[in-house]
Parts: C-alpha cells; sequence; structure tokens
C-alpha cells in the first residue's frame, strides 16, 4: 500500500478486502507472505489481499486500534466484516473467510432467468 487516502479506498470498496497490518521487525509476520498467497490463490477476484506497514502508516494502524501485529481485518463497503491478531494457518484462514463472505456475497439463483420466468408467471 502506498499511501492511507489507498488504504481507505480500498476499504470502501465493493469488493471485499483482506488486510495483513504488519511491521518488519515482527518475527510472526513473516510467516504471514506465503499464507496470504493461498488465499488469493483460493479466492481469486472473490477478494484483495493487502498489506499495511503499521510503522509507515500509524494513523490508519491507530485509527483501526491494531495492538498487535500481525493482525487481520476483512472490509467490505467501509464495513469490518472480521477480524484477528496473530498467525493464522491457511486452511483455517480459508474456512473463516469462507463463512464470513458466505454471508454478505449474493445467494446463487436470486435475479437467475429461472426467478425471472417464475415472476412473470406469477404475474
Amino acid at each position: 500500500m502506498e499511501t492511507q487516502k489507498n488504504v481507505h479506498a480500498l476499504i470502501n470498496g465493493e469488493k471485499p478486502v483482506l488486510i495483513d497490518f504488519f511491521a518488519e521487525w515482527c518475527g510472526p509476520c513473516k510467516m504471514m507472505p506465503p499464507i496470504l498467497k493461498q488465499i488469493e490463490e483460493h479466492f481469486g477476484d472473490r477478494i484483495l489481499v493487502e498489506k499495511v506497514d503499521v510503522d509507515k502508516h500509524p494513523l490508519t494502524a491507530q485509527y483501526y486500534q491494531i495492538q498487535g501485529v500481525p493482525t487481520l481485518m476483512l472490509f467490505k463497503s467501509g464495513m469490518i466484516l472480521w477480524r484477528e491478531s496473530g498467525v493464522i494457518p491457511a486452511p483455517m484462514l480459508i474456512k473463516i473467510l469462507e463463512e464470513v463472505l458466505k454471508s454478505v456475497e449474493p445467494a446463487a439463483g436470486v435475479n437467475s432467468d429461472e426467478n425471472q420466468d417464475e415472476n412473470k408467471m406469477i404475474n
């Protein structure tokens, strides 16, 4: 992330964004890149994955009350959907994110041709 403005633009976007708040000096944070790579591979374009260095973006870290690193936060449309501090293994993180995304993504079949045809028959 280049600027604080970019962070806020992503957080307020329609696409879910998983942000890894980290610090260069943090040992556990160094375990996150391969985990985040697996998240990107699993979810593809369903979510964005970004990293924010708390030392380079202290106001953002303060605003979101980042007390420890790594801290992962999932946002959509400016809302915090999920938050957790510490290293989370990729399989567990995928399961958590799938559950959270299930609650905010449109259900399959909504506005499908089948539903529209059914609505026409009723009217």
